[in-house]
């Protein structure tokens, strides 16, 4: 299993972009807890944290496919670095103006949310020139949902360090001093200087006039969705067990779950259609969620969420591979873009809905959004079975691959874009 991991970083230039986007990231990964620390540190309350860091959600689902776009028209030199640089001087704005007034504040995080690089995105569309075998692209995708666990795990960890060494505004400055560092390192390597998509057909839609991106899109909704309403119904549960700590020992055996699942998952060859596989993970992947209902002790109910997230980081591995094949000609950056937005999304309504469900029926029901969200998530793949089926054969999608940059496919089937 290490054997291919190591494979793919030995490769030139690997290593160095996939360190470069998780750091480049980290001010997208630990935000929401970042600005609630510092908001509270100002004196604000928790209502104006949620909302600080609702504004700064809802601006970066604005602003990745937008830029996603530009990448794919424009490269990524010219794209990455100067909206990573202007998302971090919002986030620096309001480290240094704090809370008044406050729509300034609220300005500087729209303004931060906005610009966050499509860093995620451009690294999967860099993957097939940097790697060129199928086999180890798949591989690359798993790796890279695994990288994603750790830093959603280590990220928000550095965060508290930070603000208990200096201060939350100096956690915000240092966390995005960062952040531009990587992706500074990103886009002065050598295939994201040289890499270009395809030539495209104008469409307003972009990637978006796809049918099969469409109904992934939506499937990851809810998938989002699920895993959003955890994080509320995972409070709820530590509030009735009188243990602040269980919470931490239930997300991490969550992400627990979901590197041994992401693993597994990208270290062996899979044959079969990536469509039809996604439903089998995403069917698996509601049946982890459903268990959740039933709130047993604490240790059942860690092995629970264990479970549950098992099959996490391969339904994300898969859906990359099913993006690559069903985004339109010169349109890949958007396109994983666009998985990132609608995920996210998912992920602050799972957050929303299930706050009212603990108040409606306890923490059971809280956990039952997440068992909705997932069977919710394969009712769309199933619904959308014959679009998804037809990978690239839209007439807006041209043929041929991205110049076999998103070309990626799995082992026994031609590209989504070609004949």
């Amino acid at each position: 299993m290490a054997a291919g991991y190591l494979d793919i970083l030995r490769a030139r230039h690997a290593a160095r972009l996939l360190a470069g986007t998780l750091v480049g990231r980290l001010p997208n990964g630990t935000a929401p807890v970042a600005i609630v620390l510092f908001t509270r540190a100002e004196g604000g309350s928790y209502a104006l944290a949620g909302a600080l860091a609702a504004v700064y959600g809802l601006a970066t689902a604005v602003g990745q496919p937008l830029l996603g776009r530009a990448v794919d028209l424009y490269g990524q030199p010219r794209v990455q670095l100067p909206s990573a640089v202007v998302s971090a001087l919002g986030m620096a704005l309001l480290a240094l103006v704090g809370l008044g007034p406050l729509p300034l504040a609220y300005a500087a995080v729209a303004v931060a949310g906005v610009f966050t690089p499509p860093l995620e995105g451009g690294l999967r569309a860099l993957w097939p020139s940097v790697l060129g075998g199928e086999e180890r692209v798949h591989r690359a995708y798993a790796m890279d949902a695994v990288a994603q666990e750790i830093m959603f795990t280590v990220g928000p960890l550095l965060v508290t360090v930070l603000v208990s060494l200096w201060s939350p505004a100096a956690a915000l400055l240092v966390i995005n001093a960062l952040g531009v560092l990587g992706a500074l390192s990103v886009v002065l390597s050598e295939p994201s200087r040289t890499w270009r998509s395809a030539p495209r057909e104008a469409h307003w839609l972009g990637a978006l006039r796809s049918p099969g991106l469409l109904a992934l899109l939506g499937s990851f909704f809810f998938v989002g969705l699920a895993l959003g309403s955890i994080t509320v119904a995972g409070v709820a549960y530590a509030d009735d067990h009188g243990r602040e700590s269980v919470y931490g020992w239930l997300m991490a055996a969550l992400g627990l779950g979901a590197l041994i699942g992401g693993a597994v998952y990208g270290a062996r060859q899979w044959a079969g259609a990536p469509e039809r596989r996604l439903r089998v993970i995403v069917g698996l992947l509601a049946l982890g969620y459903l268990p959740l209902m039933l709130t047993p002790g604490v240790v059942a109910m860690t092995a629970l969420a264990a479970v549950a997230g098992v099959f996490l980081a391969p339904a994300i591995a898969c859906s990359f591979i099913v993006v690559d094949r069903h985004a339109p000609r010169g349109t890949v950056t958007e396109a994983f873009s666009w998985l990132v937005t609608t995920f996210g999304v998912g992920a602050a309504v799972g957050t929303a809905v299930a706050g009212p469900a603990v108040e409606l029926g306890g923490t059971s029901w809280s956990f039952a959004v997440a068992g909705a969200g997932g069977v919710a998530a394969l009712l769309v793949l199933l619904a959308t079975g014959r679009v998804l089926a037809v990978p690239g054969r839209t007439a807006v999608s041209a043929r041929g691959s991205e110049n076999d940059r998103n070309g990626a496919v799995e082992p026994g089937f031609s590209s989504g874009h070609q004949a």
